[in-house]
């Protein structure tokens, strides 16, 4: 049986940038076992200070070839070279974060005491899961990477990585980083695949304790599917259509620059994007007025200019579905405002590139304000009240975030109290902050990450009942 050959086809040129060998089913087979080894020895060779000493030497070399991993994000994904080293400076900053507070969980603090009775001691403690396997995506590959990797690590686990095929160049140099800050062997292990078919004799090996997936709704349940026959949990941080509101009060410039920024960075390509804007009628045509402006300084180009700030879609197929769902909007109605722009209008002709594009007039019987878009788009309708957009917001299979925009904050923490959604905004979007639970509600995904709760699904709670020997 001949392996599988992946290749790497650049969103910028549609031609292929690096190309990588699959691995055989006797392999993937392997992989597992050898992990169960290297979690056993992981445990009882390391304490918590020594992995986490080791997290913060693997860290400090991942800082050290920040440009590099900046230009392959670019090379392999699309993203603006303007913006990729910020992905690995956040990527780093949270997973130090994670580092810094995961004594609190995962040491002493982290014990959790029964009542107090004489001649007794009754406690709780965190043990490891065993072997974690975390399948991720493309599109903020290391920010989505060390969500889960870092604790699954401090918490004592061994790890089995599965990139995506767009950016296969990461895991090799996380792995690498770690290896020389001085991981025993193979408790990092990686493939690269392309076959969902042997994914799934992964995810179904009895061998592997957890299972993290980030992706799309159906990749997730295709795996929660793989998994589904046998007792096995699995963490899924899945797509959004995250609303955002503009409430009457606000200033309609500053909203609109940030609200632009929140839809279109990384061309749209964010779970957490802002993909649907409901604006009150009484600012209603000052901010489309505002948006336009915003978007006529916009530059759409080849993502290795500095200068470039919206680069392609990721491949021929999601450009063809954003501007499916374009023009389905259209033809039922809508309006496209997008404002003139020359660089909308002298895209490179051999990438997946997408104009950023606005569109007004738009209802919820339009695809483009009810599925997941995942491009350049801005769909904005007309509300007349704060109760008509709560439930426009809320009326989605989707509740990853939402925002609301206004300059009256103590009341509107009361609209988001009603919003159904795992994170929710004011005056801000597009941001997981590493100390708040990152969780999707609805179709968005079952689990967390982030914050001190998202060691918890790294580990098993052991109930310790301990009674004194009678004399």
């Amino acid at each position: 049986m001949s392996l599988e050959t992946i290749n790497t086809i650049s969103p910028t040129t549609n031609t292929t940038v690096v190309t990588r060998t699959g691995v055989s089913p006797e392999q993937l087979q392997q992989i597992p076992e050898t992990a169960q080894a290297a979690f056993r020895s992981l445990v009882s060779s390391t304490t918590l200070q020594q992995r986490q000493e080791i997290v913060a030497r693997a860290l400090t070399l991942l800082e050290k070839k920040k440009d590099v991993l900046a230009r392959e994000l670019t090379e392999q994904m699309g993203r603006p070279i303007a913006y990729t080293g910020a992905e690995v400076a956040t990527a780093l900053k949270r997973a130090y974060y994670l580092n810094r507070v995961s004594a609190s969980v995962l040491g002493e603090e982290g014990i959790v005491k029964g009542d107090e009775e004489n001649g007794f001691k009754r406690f709780i403690k965190r043990q490891p899961v065993g072997v974690v396997l975390i399948i991720f995506a493309w599109n903020y590959p290391y920010l989505i990477l060390v969500n889960s990797l870092i604790p699954a690590l401090l918490a004592g686990n061994a790890v089995i990585l599965k990139p995506s095929p767009q950016t296969p160049t990461v895991v090799e140099h996380v792995a690498a980083a770690f290896v020389e800050a001085g991981l025993p062997e193979n408790v990092i292990q990686y493939f690269h695949c392309g076959s969902l078919t042997l994914i799934e004799t992964v995810v179904r090996s009895p061998l592997v304790n957890h299972i993290c997936f980030t992706g799309s709704v159906a990749g997730g349940l295709a795996v929660q599917k793989a998994a589904a026959d046998r007792i096995v949990s699995v963490g899924l941080e899945l797509g959004g259509k995250d609303p955002a509101y503009v409430r009457s009060d606000v200033d309609a410039a500053w909203a609109a620059e940030e609200i632009v920024d929140g839809a279109i960075f990384n061309s749209g390509q964010s779970c957490c994007a802002i993909e649907r804007v409901y604006v009150h009628k009484d600012i209603y045509d000052t901010f489309i007025a505002e948006v336009k402006k915003v978007l006529s300084k916009y530059r759409v180009g080849d993502p290795s200019n500095p200068k470039t700030q919206i680069g392609p879609v990721i491949s021929k197929r999601a450009k063809e579905a954003v501007l499916a769902q374009i023009q389905d909007a259209i033809r039922n109605g809508a309006t496209d405002e997008t404002p003139a722009n020359e660089t909308f209008d002298a895209m490179p002709a051999d990438g997946n590139f997408v104009k950023p594009t606005l569109l007004t007039g738009v209802n919820h019987t339009m695809s483009v304000m009810t599925e997941e878009t995942f491009g350049p788009v801005i769909p904005v309708m007309k509300v007349g009240s704060d109760e008509e957009a709560i439930k426009l917001m809320n009326d989605s299979e989707f509740g990853l975030t939402a925002s609301v925009w206004t300059k009256d904050v103590p009341a509107t923490e009361q609209i988001i109290d009603k919003v159904e959604a795992g994170t929710v905004f004011i005056n801000r979007a597009d941001y997981p902050s590493p100390d708040l639970a990152w969780t999707g509600w609805k179709n968005s995904g079952r689990g967390v990450t982030l914050s001190k709760f998202g060691f918890e699904q790294f580990v098993k709670l052991k109930s310790y009942h301990v009674k004194d020997y009678p004399k």
